[in-house]
Formats: C-alpha cells, sequence, structure tokens
C-alpha cells in the first residue's frame, strides 16, 4: 500500500491530503509554510507508516510554485527520518495537474487542489527530478536576478530615450556616440551643464571638457561638441518648466542606469566565481561564442545534467519540443511548439544558439539552412530550430565530461 501526500503550496501555508492507494483519505488539513509546518506533515506519515504492516511507499509531491515549494521540497528531501523509509519528493508541472483536476466537476479551493495532487500521485503518472544541489541553486538565485537586472537597465535606457527625444529631438541623428556612454550620459542628464549653458560655450571649451570628462576616450571629442550644439540648436525649444521637468528625469533615470550596471558588474563577479567551482563550466565554455553569462545562465537552469534521462526531456523541459499530431493514415505536418517550460533556460538557449552560430560554421549552416525554409520570420524560427540543436550538444557534452571540439565544413 502506498501514501500519496499531495501538497499545494501557498506563500504563508501548505493545504495537504494523505491518500492511500485504494484512493482513502488518511490525513488532510493545512499548516503553515515554515519548518514547524513540515514537521507536522512528517509525523502524520510516519505515523501511517507505523499503523500499517502493507506500507511500501510514500509519494510526496507539490508544484512548482514560483519560489515556494523550494524550502519545503528541500526539507522533506532532507528529513533523516524519510530518508530512512521508501519515499519519492515529486515536484510537478502546474499545468499538468490543473489539467487532470479539470476532468472533474468540482469547485477550485486549495483543499481540493490538494486532493486532485494527491489523486495524480496515486495514477503515476510522474517522475521523481534529481533534486538540485545547493550550487546549481545559488547560482540560479544570481543568474535569475542577473537576468532582471538587465531588463531594468533596458527599462531605463528605453525611458531615458523617450525623454530625451522629448528634450532633443535632432540628437540621435547628429550624435556619432552612443548617447549611454558615461561622458555622454553626465552630459545629458545636466549633472554638469544645463543644455543652454553647452548651446552658449564655445567649442574649445567644451572640447577641453568632453575631452576631460571621457579621460581622452572620444577620438573625436571636437566632432562631438559640434554634434551636440547643432542637436541644441536645431530641437525644439521647450518652455522652462517643462524643461526643467524632463532635465529632472534625465538625471534620475542616469543615477538608476549607474547604480544597476554596478549591481551587474557585482552579479557578474559572484556568477564568475561560482561557476569556477561548478561541474560542466569548462565544457561549456569550451563553445565558441557561448560566453561565460551564456554558460552560467545554462548551468542554472540545468542544474546536474543527471536530471533528465536524454536529450529529449531537457529540450522538452526548456520548452523547446514539437507535439505529434497523427489519426489514422495522416500525419500532420504543421505541429505547434510546445509554450510550457523552463522560460530562462529557453532565453539562454535561444540567444546561446544565436551567438555561437556566428562563430561556429556548423551552427551556422545549420542556421542558414532553416532560415531559407520559410518565407516570414526566418530569424525567429532559424533561431529556436538552432537553440534546439544545440541542446543536443549540450547534453552530450555534460553527460561526457567533454569540451566542445569545432567540426570543420567542406
Amino acid at each position: 500500500m502506498n501514501l500519496n501526500v499531495g501538497i499545494d503550496v501557498a506563500k504563508a501555508k501548505l493545504d495537504y491530503c494523505g491518500m492511500d492507494s485504494a484512493k482513502h483519505i488518511i490525513f488532510q488539513d493545512e499548516v503553515v509554510n515554515a519548518p514547524a509546518g513540515t514537521e507536522k506533515i512528517i509525523k502524520l506519515i510516519l505515523d501511517w507508516v507505523d499503523s500499517r504492516d502493507d506500507a511500501e511507499k510514500v509519494v510526496i509531491g507539490m508544484e512548482a510554485t514560483s519560489v515556494y515549494n523550494i524550502h519545503p521540497t528541500l526539507y522533506f528531501e532532507q528529513s533523516s527520518a524519510l530518508q530512512a523509509l521508501d519515499t519519492e519528493i515529486v515536484t510537478l508541472n502546474p499545468k499538468m495537474t490543473h489539467r487532470y483536476s479539470q476532468l472533474f466537476d468540482d469547485d477550485k479551493t486549495d483543499t481540493l487542489d490538494a486532493f486532485h495532487i494527491a489523486d495524480f500521485l496515486r495514477m503515476g503518472r510522474y517522475q521523481v527530478p534529481v533534486t538540485r544541489d545547493e550550487k546549481h541553486i545559488a547560482l540560479q538565485r544570481l543568474t535569475r536576478e542577473r537576468y532582471f537586472v538587465v531588463s531594468q537597465i533596458t527599462d531605463c535606457k528605453n525611458h531615458f530615450l523617450n525623454n530625451l527625444y522629448f528634450r532633443l529631438n535632432t540628437l540621435e541623428a547628429e550624435l556619432p556616440t552612443s548617447v549611454f556612454g558615461n561622458t555622454m550620459m553626465t552630459v545629458l542628464s545636466g549633472e554638469k551643464y544645463t543644455l543652454d549653458e553647452i548651446a552658449q560655450m564655445p567649442l574649445e571649451t567644451l572640447t577641453q571638457d568632453l575631452n576631460q570628462l571621457s579621460h581622452g576616450r572620444f577620438g573625436k571629442p571636437e566632432e562631438i561638441a559640434k554634434a551636440l550644439k547643432k542637436a541644441i540648436r536645431s530641437s525644439y525649444r521647450l518652455s522652462k518648466t517643462v524643461a526643467d521637468s524632463v532635465d529632472q528625469i534625465l538625471a534620475m533615470y542616469v543615477r538608476e542606469i549607474r547604480m544597476f550596471q554596478k549591481q551587474l558588474k557585482e552579479l557578474d563577479k559572484s556568477i564568475a566565481a561560482l561557476c569556477a567551482v561548478i561541474d560542466g563550466a569548462n565544457s561549456l565554455n569550451s563553445m565558441p561564442g557561448l560566453g561565460p553569462v551564456y554558460s552560467a545562465g545554462l548551468l542554472a537552469e540545468i542544474g546536474q545534467i543527471e536530471r533528465f534521462p536524454d536529450e529529449a526531456s531537457l529540450a522538452s523541459y526548456a520548452g523547446l519540443s514539437w507535439r505529434r499530431s497523427q489519426s489514422g493514415g495522416n500525419e500532420r505536418q504543421l505541429t505547434p511548439r510546445t509554450h510550457s517550460g523552463d522560460q530562462y533556460l529557453r532565453y539562454y538557449l535561444v540567444e546561446a544558439a544565436n551567438s555561437i552560430r556566428m562563430h561556429d560554421p556548423v551552427f551556422a549552416k545549420y542556421y542558414d539552412k532553416k532560415y531559407g525554409e520559410v518565407p516570414k520570420y526566418q530569424h525567429r524560427r532559424a533561431c529556436i530550430m538552432t537553440a534546439r540543436k544545440l541542446v543536443r550538444v549540450i547534453y552530450k557534452l555534460l553527460s561526457d565530461h567533454e569540451l566542445y571540439v569545432p567540426v570543420k565544413v567542406v
């Protein structure tokens, strides 16, 4: 007789339901999502095992719900009392349990969700994953935060450009350098001069100041000074009230961009230090064009490669798989890609594939082939298909602990 314990995880509480192989409910209640609550569930499991002579296996399952399920999952896995039993700890895809619950005409409550999870476990249609080790969990926290910091920088830059156009609508056409360099952000945010002061400033003085602010890194400071003064003169004039408001916003976004860039450097330093002691980093870094950022992101989301029985399961986990559709003697040619899976892993795979194909002739040839097969969305489709090819290579490298050896294209 098996005991299937379904747990519906929330931020503050755990709704649980213990069901045996005959679909009898053994216990059902809710506890706080904390060690004390998890210990109560463990005690109920142990009491059931002690009371049964035919107890065989205990299965504890819960949905992957952001960060809320990580603590109870690790607590169950590290419990010495449960380790002494034949216990399986299962993390379920919420889409699977949701579809299963829709088979029944029931209400939607946390209590019923726990019941349906336990019933789903009783059916045995699940896989027991290999738990991520602490190094991969730590790396995942860092790489995911890096992902969001980069997103924040992108958002800030977009808002900065929007307000900069409002202030100087001809600047982009005139300026021969990026506005996001440290010197240009200092100038455009009004930290040193107002734009009106720059317009009245002698060209020679502005050129000297730009050269000093950039520590001589501007190749043509005089050309940039001329373009800047021309953009100020040719743009629409704003009233002082509006101009002061826009200048304040520009200065605010400059501070935010610099803050996020500083955080990004700190994260990159921590990620590099952690990757140095994780197996597989050297294998991925050996691929041309992959780089430390994409390697870290891939390792963090994949975890131990032993979590996946084959490369197809890794591709499915990333959402890079296509469902087969066959009926009778007909095989559907147009099959949609699955839209479930780890969005972070899919992001890193697609971005890495696009980078690798610029450095590796084998991936470049494959990309070009897929690019030419369709008349629309060529780049997007080719990148996704190349990412699927990359999955096979990554699985091989990590499984065999090998370095990547480029193949010569004839």
